[in-house]
Parts: structure tokens; C-alpha cells; sequence
């Protein structure tokens, strides 16, 4: 076993998320872009992090975010050139860091020139790269709907056809049932790689082996037989790690997706975890408090499921996904201390931790006072949806304050100096206000900040093997306020105990605990018997 965890660097690395469109503008547009992202490489190898997952730089028209692609060989020139991707790759690997890319092999831009050609005539060799169904303009193939609301099929007069659609009707899906399709997709991998990006982060996979006559779009049976041929002739010739995003990931399939045998990915995102505080069958608006010994549950599930039958990614935050400070810790009287709880809690774990941007300063969700505010397209539908429907004005806000995707993208905050030193000129959407208050330049001056806390974590899992290969066991699972578990490796065993709560908690197990050594702790001092509010430490015996 342990000849395994030596060969996969990955396994002991920690991955850093940068929304590039947030991060850092170089030059004055609001925007953020690649020139900005080398200019905080120092930063970033002060942190300590492996590699940035990059979201969507590749040329696109932009109508989702990035993820419909035109060109999956250029980039987007509101995030630069491909000669400042390559520069990137370059000066990111001098820094001992590695470029993973976001790849959506699903669906193209309707812009793609690939679709372009496709929608010419049936007989185009192209055609068959996408999925059509012959039909008459009003009938629909079926009743599937899309994931960004209307119909999953788009009428083209010219050819008597629909083409499908899992998300938005500029984003028509790939017919990965056509060998040419995939052997442009591989070509096209081989070709990021001989640039040496460092590995891939797919978006949706789990859809690509689609098939909408059967109305299936997740898990089609073909899925793991397309994920095996690519990976054979793609990242199994580099040292690459690579992440799928299945949102329809259960244990038993997640097992298969990141076997020990590298036949498919190095890991999957899955996503129990991220639903718990949402009522029953309603949507992501509707708000309900975390239920803690669930959260417990599910997460010691995967710990224990996975162990040594495949690997977790580890994260509390994403571009899609309110700031975790906000969502589960306390932004306000104990910031300091839930954010650096949260972090021991998530990096104490067995699989690979993702660092959003902004998460390693404790960057809190935004409450814009307008929605003219706010900038992302699934925000601003609800809002018109829901008004409509006759809720009230501040029951809307509400949920947008706890659920947006904009909470993640404000701007990154470097500094108390206008706009966060995000940029010189206009951001493309407002800076969080408290960025007086938190930002990357008061957190590096404090030896007790969120940021000191990320950093001694990361060179702990690179010290004690106990955190790559330990044994994972839940403790106290019915305690509604202390989530606590140990780590064991041989005679090695870690305990992680932390109070997820704004109130003190006695801890049963103090007193067993209370001669090891104490690796990092949130709080000055020693650790009692009751633990404070969102008191968090980890010992090693």
C-alpha cells in the first residue's frame, strides 16, 4: 500500500480553485485575466498549495461562464492569449505548482466551428458530432427539459431536425457514440498536455454517454466504457491528477471513477454533503438549518467507503457555491474562528482538499441591497420567477444572501485599497464591502489569521502520512454540537474534534486525548474539557 501513496503525487497535494473572472485584473477592465494570476504566483507559493484548477479559460461566446466552448485551443482574449497560458503553465511549474484545466468534453458552443458545419446539412461530415433527431417544428422529440429551464431540444428548420440540449440552447451536446468526436477530444487532450498543464477537471462527465430516445442523461451505459478509452489514451501517458464533476456520483460508482488502477479518473466531485441544508424535494433557495449529525454521517460514509478502494476530493466551497464561513461557520463574532474550524475539520480528512479562492482569508458571502447588483443568470431568473409566483420581496433576498453563486464570485480581496486591489478599474461586479476589514494583505501580516491557519495545514499533510493514508473512524456520532473522528496508521492516530457550534461543548473525550500532541489548535492556549465556540484541534498519539 504504501509504494501506492508514493507514486501519485496528487494523493498528498492540495489544489487551489481560481475563478480567473474574479481573481486579479492586470489590466484595468474589470475583468481578471492570466497576466493577473502570474502576478500572484508568489502568493499563492507562500500558501503552500500543489496546483490551481483554473476555471474555463478556453474561447468562448461566454453564455454560460465559460462552459460553452468555441475553441478548445485557444483562449478567451477576455482572459489573455494562449502564449500567457503557456507563460502561466511556465512560471506556475517555477513555483513548484501545476495548471489543472477545465475541460467540457459534454457540449460545445453553438459558435463551435464544429456545429457551425454541423447544422450546413445532414450529409456534413460534421452532423453526426452532435445529437439530431428528425421531426416536425412544434412536436418534440419528447419531454425532456434542459438544466437551464425550457425544452432539452432545438428546432432547426433548415435541416427538419431538433438538436439536443442538456443546459442552454447554445450548448447542443456531443454524440460521444461517434469514434470521430471522441478521437478529437483525445487529440485534443494529447495536445494540453504537450503544454504541460498538470491535469484535467471535467465538467459533467457523468453525461456524456447520454441517450435522450430513452430519456437518460446521467450514468448512460456507455459511461464508464468512454471514460476507460479516454483515459488509456490520454492522461495514462502523463503523471496527470483529474477530477470528474458527477453530481449523480453514489459510493459504489465513485469506487469505479477513481479506482486505485488509474483505469478512469484520479477522483470524482460528489456532492451529498452540499444539499443537507435545503428542505426535502424543494430547491436550493429553500433554506434549512444544517442537520450536523446527517452532515457527520454522509462525510464518514465516503471517508469509510472509499478507503483504499478509491479517492475523495475534499471541499466545502466551489464557484457555484455560497462561502462556507457564511453557510456553516459564524460571519460575524466568530469569522476567525468557525473559517479556521471548518479547515481543520475538511483537511483532517483522507483525499485531495480544494481551496476556493478567498476561502484561505475566511471571504464571506455578499448582501448586495439590489438585485441590480448582482450579476449571475440563475440568481437573477429566481428573482423574476419567484416575484411573479407572489413571494415576498425579502423572503427572495434572503435566499439569494445564503445561496447565490455571486457570493463566490466578488471580486478576490488583496487589500484595503479601492476595488481590493482587485483592479484599477470598474470590477465586473462590486467588491464585498468588508474588504477593509478582510483581505489578503492584513491576513499575511497576522500570525494568527485564517490564512497562517491554511498555511500550517498544508505542511502538516506533508509531514504525517497519517493524513494521506490513515484510517478514518467517526466519533461521537450522535453529538449534535462536536464533530470529532480519528485517523489511524499503524501506531499513528490523529484525533480532529471540533465544535460546530456558537455555543461551549463538553468533550467526552478530553480526557483520554488530553497527553497527545497538539498540532494545530484555532485558539490561544490549551484545550479543556468544554470546548469554546467553534473550538477545533488536532492530536497526535
Amino acid at each position: 500500500m504504501k509504494k501506492q501513496y508514493e507514486k501519485k503525487w496528487w494523493q498528498q497535494a492540495v489544489v487551489y480553485q481560481i475563478y480567473p473572472r474574479s481573481f486579479q485584473d492586470s489590466n484595468g477592465d474589470g475583468i481578471g485575466d492570466i497576466p493577473g494570476i502570474i502576478e500572484r504566483l508568489p502568493y499563492l507559493e507562500k500558501l503552500g498549495i500543489d496546483a490551481i484548477w483554473l476555471s474555463p479559460v478556453c474561447k468562448s461566446p461566454q453564455d454560460d461562464n465559460g462552459y460553452d466552448i468555441s475553441d478548445y485551443q485557444d483562449i478567451d482574449p477576455m482572459f489573455g492569449t494562449l502564449a500567457d497560458m503557456e507563460e502561466l503553465i511556465r512560471k506556475a511549474k517555477d513555483h513548484g505548482i501545476r495548471i489543472i484545466m477545465d475541460l467540457v468534453l459534454n457540449h460545445t458552443s453553438d459558435e463551435h466551428p464544429w456545429f457551425l458545419e454541423a447544422k450546413k446539412s445532414k450529409d456534413n461530415p460534421y452532423h453526426d458530432y452532435y445529437v439530431w433527431e428528425d421531426g416536425v417544428e412544434g412536436e418534440l422529440p419528447n419531454e425532456m427539459k434542459a438544466g437551464f429551464g425550457g425544452p432539452a431540444w432545438e428546432w432547426v428548420p433548415e435541416l427538419g431536425q431538433y438538436y439536443f440540449h442538456q443546459f442552454s440552447v447554445k450548448q447542443p451536446d456531443l454524440n460521444w457514440e461517434n469514434p470521430k468526436v471522441r478521437r478529437e477530444i483525445y487529440d485534443m487532450i494529447l495536445w494540453w498536455m504537450e503544454k504541460g498543464v498538470g491535469g484535467f477537471r471535467l465538467d459533467v462527465i457523468d453525461q456524456i454517454a447520454k441517450e435522450p430516445d430513452l430519456e437518460i442523461t446521467a450514468n448512460g451505459p456507455m459511461l464508464h466504457a468512454f471514460i476507460r478509452e479516454m483515459s488509456r489514451e490520454t492522461f495514462q501517458k502523463g503523471d496527470l491528477i483529474t477530477v470528474g464533476e458527477a453530481w449523480g456520483a453514489d459510493v459504489e460508482r465513485a469506487k469505479l471513477y477513481s479506482h486505485p488502477n488509474g483505469s478512469e479518473f484520479s477522483m470524482v466531485f460528489q456532492f451529498e454533503h452540499i444539499g443537507l441544508d435545503q428542505q426535502e424535494g424543494k430547491e436550493k433557495w429553500d433554506l434549512a438549518p444544517l442537520p450536523l449529525v446527517k452532515l457527520k454521517k454522509v462525510l464518514a460514509k465516503w471517508q469509510t467507503e472509499l478507503h483504499g478502494k478509491g479517492w475523495n476530493s475534499l471541499f466545502w466551497n466551489n464557484h457555484d457555491l455560497p462561502r462556507i464561513v457564511s453557510r456553516w461557520g459564524n460571519d460575524g463574532k466568530y469569522r476567525t474562528e468557525s473559517a479556521k474550524m471548518l479547515a481543520a475539520l475538511l483537511h483532517g480528512m483522507q483525499g485531495t482538499p480544494y481551496i476556493y479562492q478567498g476561502e484561505e482569508l475566511g471571504m464571506t458571502n455578499v448582501q448586495f441591497e439590489d438585485i441590480s447588483h448582482y450579476r449571475d443568470i440563475e440568481t437573477l431568473n429566481m428573482y423574476k420567477e419567484r416575484l411573479e409566483k407572489g413571494y415576498e420581496k425579502e423572503d427572495i433576498m434572503a435566499s439569494i444572501y445564503a445561496r447565490s453563486r455571486d457570493n463566490a464570485r466578488t471580486p478576490m480581496q488583496w487589500d484595503d485599497t479601492p476595488n481590493a486591489g482587485f483592479t484599477s478599474g470598474t470590477p465586473w461586479i462590486e467588491v464585498n464591502p468588508n474588504y477593509t476589514r478582510i483581505n489578503a494583505r492584513k491576513e499575511l501580516e497576522d500570525p494568527e489569521s485564517v490564512f497562517s491557519f491554511y498555511q500550517k495545514l498544508i505542511r502538516l499533510r506533508k509531514e504525517h502520512p497519517v493524513f494521506v493514508e490513515g484510517e478514518f473512524h467517526l466519533l461521537l456520532p450522535e453529538d449534535p454540537q462536536i464533530f470529532a473522528y480519528t485517523r489511524r496508521l499503524g501506531d499513528t492516530e490523529m484525533l480532529v474534534c471540533a465544535n460546530f457550534s456558537d455555543q461551549p461543548a463538553a468533550c467526552p473525550l478530553w480526557k483520554e486525548w488530553k497527553d497527545g500532541r497538539v498540532l494545530i489548535h484555532n485558539y490561544p492556549g490549551e484545550y479543556e474539557e468544554e470546548l469554546k465556540p467553534y473550538e477545533a484541534v488536532m492530536v497526535l498519539m
